[in-house]
């Protein structure tokens, strides 16, 4: 079991190096190294980092059998083998800055040309810890990602504490969320996309719920981070994904840093894990509070013949 002691944690809001995985994990690592700086032993990066959400903000058209088969190319090139070299040089920025991360992917199978996964991997000093693919993506994401087989519903112990979480609307699911609650996080991660005034609020929610700190990063995406050639159309004026990283507390879901809007930044938090031991004597969501024996009832067989 972790120790209950306070464990710094980064929220670090950024916009990625757009449809370039290289300069994208090297970005990751220089804001690794700036988290660690500021004594973060957890960091978390926004959903799909590497190399960029296809944003129904502008993907919208993407529908089509005909629909930017370059954009197609260009994110598969540019999406990530897990295992595989950039996934290797977040694990050396890791074990070099004793820090351990959460990032979002565009994960591809280069033994298998074909399909993309919306995942996020947990690494650390000792290598990658988890990998998780999304279980469903959302509406237009399901043009450009696979979905999940859910066998990576599951919490990871590191020296930061035990770290679950999911990705995006994946945590409006209860049923997923309360799979992942069975491994007992004390540090929820949730990698998004959704800068809304309702996301917050279902963070502060899955904070009460897990009785556990959940760390929330949304993207940063103005339009003028797009490259020349980026081969559909955006406004350069316009902001795709104004942000809204935060980091809440399990015991009341208060805010206690964030959110941070309209910019790149990392918010920083520091997160008493006896918190959610407290919470948890009020509300186990999977413990005195679950009632399995009710709501998941074994089936009965019937005597009748």
């Amino acid at each position: 079991m972790a120790e209950l002691r306070t464990v710094r944690v980064a929220a670090i809001q950024a916009t990625p190096v757009i449809l370039d995985a290289e300069a994208s994990v090297a970005k990751a690592v220089r804001l690794l190294d700036e988290a660690a700086g500021r004594g973060a032993e957890l960091a978390v990066l926004p959903e799909t980092f590497v190399p960029l959400y296809p944003s129904n903000r502008w993907a919208y058209a993407a529908a089509r059998f005909s629909g930017w088969d370059a954009l197609w190319e260009r994110l598969w090139e540019n999406s990530v083998d897990v295992p595989g070299p950039l996934v290797d040089e977040l694990v050396a920025a890791c074990t070099r800055l004793g820090i351990h991360a959460a990032i979002g992917v565009n994960e591809r199978e280069r033994e298998r040309p074909g399909s993309l996964y919306n995942t996020l991997l947990l690494v650390g000093p000792d290598g990658l810890l988890h990998r998780h693919r999304k279980l469903m993506p959302t509406q237009h994401e399901r043009i450009f990602h696979g979905i999940g087989a859910g066998d990576d519903l599951q919490v990871t112990e590191t020296p930061a504490g035990r770290i679950g979480g999911l990705i995006c609307w994946e945590n409006r699911m209860p049923l997923a969320r309360y799979a992942v609650y069975r491994g007992g996080p004390q540090i929820w991660v949730a990698p998004t996309a959704d800068d809304s005034d309702g996301w917050l609020a279902t963070m502060r929610h899955v904070a009460i719920e897990s009785g556990a700190f959940v760390v929330s990063v949304p993207q940063f995406i103005p339009g003028s981070a797009f490259p020349e050639g980026f081969p559909v159309p955006v406004e350069r004026d316009h902001v795709y994904g104004r942000g809204g990283a935060a980091v809440i507390e399990p015991t009341s879901g208060e805010v206690i840093a964030g959110p941070l809007y309209g910019e790149e930044g990392i918010v920083i938090a520091d997160c008493d894990l006896r918190a959610g031991l407290h919470a948890k004597r009020w509300f186990d969501v999977v413990g005195h509070y679950s009632r399995e024996d009710v709501l998941f009832p074994p089936a009965r067989s019937d005597s009748r013949h």
